[in-house]
């Protein structure tokens, strides 16, 4: 039997085990080292890329971050931040609804995580946008779409795992992601305020200026735990594992000094659930090495190229061509699978037909985050759906609604460049 035929059977022996449940890392590890030992790839190997693709010390902000977004949710900053949101918004028709957004946004600016902004916004803004009138699974799907950001708005760990899959700096990552990721927030609050409207949703009250000023006064802490990740590192003070470090550090002092939400006994189960999801992200990191060494010796990106090039040569079409491929893969997979099976493949592809690196990576990642709603896979519409008890089908018609938008905005991204790049010669530090 060739070896063609062999990987294929590999491929659909995988692909039925990811079918079943099992765990994506677990499905990819089976294909590598299946397809090694068809092409008589040394699995020695193996081992040595594991254990070499993460010994890297960019990427100990991966932890860091992911334990700043446990962090600010059990020290109550979370809450305040959503409060300050509300007090914002709260004179338009879905204001309630438009905050939830925002502190989807907010949270993002801090933690970095689509799941738990979903999780965390979603517990606590739910059950008050059904008590203001809100249909009760849009508004699950206003968490849930909202999310989204979580991964686009710096800091983001997908961007920290695509700038080391990439070997780009993960400062111009995160500062490349500010202008689209509001552009996101934006496009889901034109859609949220034009559904509220239509439907009645949500009450109205005035813009009162002293309780901005108050929840803004009591949400302090999650404003200064902004400023220490964005302001380190776009003047360069510090770097994003260094920017991560500090914010640990000052979140768990807030939480534990400050606003006392925190109980030392809580500590171990904090660290048990942040250790639970790096422990989820870093294996996924390191066999993708490995599975970028076998793709390279199949001709993977030579046989990709080929199929984009099939479509044109136009840059423009290109560009559509590897968006519709991140759509699609969105569909069906979590962005951290997304970004380290295509992401390799794609982007020197696109580089090569003239799109700037770090400009493709933001639309790359844009692209995957618009999967965390889009069924049959849509991560964000599960965590909704465990959040507030909705079945997840019931989740999806809503969820749709915001689509568009997000698409609006992508499209921005993607034929705009100057939201992604006009930040970058401002950067100080790499």
């Amino acid at each position: 039997m060739d070896h063609g035929t062999l990987i294929g059977l590999i491929s659909v022996g995988v692909i039925a085990l990811f079918l079943i449940g099992v765990p994506v890392f677990l499905v990819i590890g089976f294909w590598v080292v299946g397809v090694s030992l068809v092409i008589d790839f040394t699995l020695a190997n193996i081992g040595v890329t594991l254990f070499e693709g993460l010994n890297f010390f960019g990427l100990l902000s991966l932890p860091l971050f992911i334990l700043t977004g446990d962090l600010i949710a059990a020290a109550g900053i979370a809450r305040r931040l959503a409060d300050f949101a509300h007090a914002c918004l709260s004179w338009a028709r879905g204001g309630l609804g438009m905050a939830t957004i925002g502190s989807c946004g907010l949270f993002a600016a801090i933690s970095g995580s689509n799941s738990a902004t979903t999780a965390t916004i979603g517990g606590i803004m739910h059950p008050l946008l059904v008590k203001d009138g809100y249909d009760t699974k849009f508004a699950a799907a206003t968490a849930a779409a909202g999310g989204c950001v979580g991964i686009i708005i710096p800091p983001s760990i997908i961007f920290i795992v695509y700038g080391f899959l990439m070997n780009l700096s993960i400062s111009d990552l995160f500062v490349a992601g500010i202008l689209p990721g509001i552009m996101m927030v934006a496009s889901m609050m034109v859609v949220c305020w034009w559904v509220s409207r239509k439907n009645g949703w949500g009450s109205v009250s005035p813009l009162s200026m002293p309780r901005i000023l108050s929840t803004a006064r009591k949400a302090y802490l999650g404003f200064f735990a902004m400023f220490i990740v964005i302001y380190g590192i776009y003047s360069g003070v510090f770097s994003p594992t260094e920017a991560a470090a500090i914010t640990v550090g000052f979140c768990l002092v807030a939480g534990l000094l400050i606003t006392r939400e925190i109980k030392w006994r809580e500590l171990p189960d904090i660290l048990l659930r942040s250790g639970q999801l790096t422990g989820m992200l870093a294996p996924m990191i390191a066999i993708s090495i490995v599975m970028q060494q076998v793709f390279g010796l199949l001709g993977t990106a030579q046989a990709v190229s080929s199929f984009v090039a099939w479509f044109g040569d136009s840059p423009t079409v290109v560009l559509l061509v590897c968006m519709a491929i991140v759509m699609a893969a969105g569909c069906i997979l979590e962005s951290l699978p997304v970004t380290v099976i295509f992401a390799p493949i794609l982007a020197p592809i696109a580089v090569a037909h003239g799109v700037d690196p770090v400009h493709f990576s933001v639309i790359f990642l844009v692209g995957a985050a618009i999967g965390f709603i889009t069924p049959p896979f849509g991560l964000n519409l599960f965590v909704a759906s465990g959040v507030t008890g909705i079945p997840y089908s019931q989740l999806v018609r809503f969820a749709m609604m915001y689509l568009g938008g997000l698409l609006v905005a992508w499209g921005l991204t993607a034929f705009v460049p100057w939201f992604s790049l006009v930040l970058l010669p401002n950067v100080a530090g790499g």
